[in-house]
């Protein structure tokens, strides 16, 4: 996304690479940058990445996704949780923090986190990975604890959207 972005900066975005992943709005957003305004263009790169998230929550949508997790150094520890869709793997990735937490903290009724504490346990974990099913491959392909990290934020700002 960032190559993208720098080719954004250069005014190369003509190269109509990325039009199936932009909404109409986005694509009049995009022509109106043409203008060599630093902020305009700063502007342009958060819409493209806001179009970018759209275009891979809606991608991953209905994908079976597996994660793979090791909570210690042993090997014993290692386990997977299955799920249909990648957004499915995110609450369930989400559900495993707030488990920890309510373990850890078993008297307080409401417990409240914000992204960086997810990621701070997603980045505890000895490992963490998923694998998600590619229908046109006929392949399960490998993402690492970054990609997870990105596609839970999506997910999470997607719900507190749908919560306003």
């Amino acid at each position: 996304v960032s190559v993208v972005c720098l080719e954004l900066h250069m005014g190369l975005y003509r190269s109509n690479s990325y039009p199936a992943m932009l909404g109409h709005e986005d694509l009049y957003q995009f022509s109106l940058g043409q203008a060599a305004l630093l902020e305009t263009k700063t502007i342009l790169c958060q819409l493209f990445y806001s179009a970018v998230g759209r275009f891979l929550l809606s991608y991953d949508a209905n994908k079976h996704t597996i994660i793979l997790i090791q909570t210690s150094p042993s090997r014993a520890s290692r386990t997977f949780m299955d799920f249909d869709t990648v957004a499915q793997a995110m609450d369930g990735i989400c559900g495993l923090y707030e488990k920890k937490l309510k373990d850890l903290n078993p008297t307080l009724r409401n417990i409240s986190y914000d992204i960086s504490d997810l990621y701070k346990f997603i980045e505890e974990l000895v490992d963490m990975s998923a694998l998600v099913y590619d229908p046109a491959l006929h392949a399960y392909l490998p993402y690492d604890r970054q990609w997870i990290k990105q596609r839970a934020f999506q997910h999470l700002k997607k719900l507190a959207g749908q919560a306003n």
